[in-house]
């Protein structure tokens, strides 16, 4: 199939030619028929897989020109970074045409983008909170909204946004038609998918078969974090092969640790990606990385929903996700347009547990590795190793309500030790002040028989 099958306009067809892109990927092809006939529709795919052009192309199908000054179709996602990526592939696509698309996100101000909205638009792209921000302004009209996007619907629960997501509800026509996008099915889609779509066609691509096909995955098991950073050196030594590195962390201290680590050590010019960072320096680093201008970046999940770039030749994982679906995002950054690609995950003891989980979700097993030799294996501080063994226990815990780990029992021993000494401390004063209440008596008698 190519997309002249797909029934889309011939302005369509030309951007799509313009674009370099050769046929429609399996969500593409299964997906864009049923936008176009109008049906609720739920996807489920993981990042890299074409689902941006899957839904904004039959968008813009059904726009056809630009009509009017109110909003016909609205999207939604999590982060400034993905609005901006869906914002970018909408201009693309819709250049041969006169249809007006417009982002809106924090970060940038309120009046130059209700001026933007009020001029006249058909497509807005945007993250809830500032969405809702514009509207209680007064500077969107939502009555002649006919498609509803939720993009990243997974990531939304993650971040909270039902509340807002049920607002927005509120507000738009009932009359329309709902596309929900997302890498995983987990149980708050399911329920979000129950209240939000009717009689939807369901469309799966299931993660384990784009992973598989097109991204290598490996394990270290390594002790702790300063043995990690000396992996993660030993690897970056080797400039032919780790050309274009995402790294990515779990806390934004972590990400900053891993981004002076490595421009002391003279392997390439790296930049530091999470929520501390301002919009405009998040958006240089991705434009830098894409050009080619830095190695690579050290991120938290805040960017692994924004990057698009096809030439990334490894991503490596700081740290094992604890949001599981985060696993499949974070990898689905390389392996991109049908590029093959590496992905590796610093495994400590104390996140074995995550792995598994991880494996289960993907459905397969990730090859181990064994750790180089000539890589220095560090120790674990005792509060290391102190906090490893909490977290364990907590991890046994959530697995099993009924274990008892040597922590709690430690925690329990320590609580009971002054309650018996203060049970001690009580009886021995009662024994005393009874003691001293008989000599008082026996002295009164003594007294009134001498007199």
């Amino acid at each position: 199939m190519n997309f002249g099958n797909l029934k889309l306009s011939k302005p369509l067809l030309q951007a799509v030619v313009d674009l370099g892109y050769k046929k429609p990927t399996p969500i593409q092809e299964q997906v864009i028929p049923k936008i176009l006939l109008g049906q609720d529709v739920l996807g489920i795919a993981p990042t890299g897989t074409g689902k941006t052009a899957a839904f904004i192309l039959p968008i813009l199908r059904n726009l056809n020109y630009a009509q009017g000054n109110d909003p016909r179709a609205l999207v939604f996602v999590p982060t400034r970074e993905l609005a901006v990526q869906v914002y970018q592939n909408a201009v693309a696509l819709s250049k041969h045409t006169d249809l007006r698309c417009c982002k809106l996100i924090g970060g940038v101000g309120k009046e130059s983008q209700k001026k933007e909205v009020l001029r006249g638009v058909d497509l807005i792209i945007a993250t809830p909170g500032r969405f809702m921000d514009l509207y209680l302004d007064g500077g969107i009209f939502l009555k002649k909204i006919k498609t509803l996007v939720l993009d990243e619907a997974d990531k939304m629960m993650d971040m909270g946004f039902l509340p807002q997501l049920n607002k927005i509800l509120e507000v738009i026509p009932n009359k329309r038609q709902n596309l929900l996008f997302s890498a995983t099915f987990h149980p708050k889609v399911e329920e979000l998918t129950e209240e939000f779509l009717v009689f939807p066609a369901k469309v799966e691509i299931e993660p384990d078969k784009v992973v598989v096909d097109l991204v290598d995955q490996y394990v270290y098991h390594v002790p702790n974090s300063k043995t990690k950073l000396n992996l993660l050196l030993n690897l970056l030594e080797n400039e032919s092969n780790y050309q274009r590195v995402l790294i990515f962390a779990r806390t934004r201290e972590t990400a900053e640790n891993i981004h002076r680590f490595l421009n002391r050590k003279n392997v390439g010019v790296w930049k530091a990606i999470h929520a501390n960072k301002g919009q405009n320096t998040r958006l240089n680093a991705y434009k830098e990385f894409s050009e080619g201008e830095i190695r690579g970046i050290v991120a938290t999940d805040v960017a692994a929903r924004g990057i698009d770039v096809s030439a990334v030749t490894h991503v490596i994982n700081f740290d094992a996700p604890v949001m599981y679906t985060d696993y499949v995002h974070r990898v689905g950054r390389t392996g991109r347009a049908k590029n093959e690609g590496v992905a590796i995950t610093f495994v400590s003891e104390v996140e074995h547990y995550h792995i598994k989980k991880i494996e289960d979700l993907i459905r397969q097993k990730i090859k181990v590795l064994d750790l180089p030799s000539e890589v220095e294996i560090v120790d674990s501080s005792y509060e290391e190793k102190q906090a490893f063994a909490r977290e364990i226990d907590r991890q046994k815990r959530k697995e099993d309500p009924s274990y008892r780990g040597a922590f709690h029992e430690k925690k329990k021993a320590k609580k009971n030790h002054p309650n018996k000494a203060t049970k001690k401390t009580i009886q021995a004063y009662k024994f005393i002040t009874e003691e001293s209440e008989k000599k008082k008596k026996k002295s009164v008698k003594k007294r009134k028989r001498r007199k």
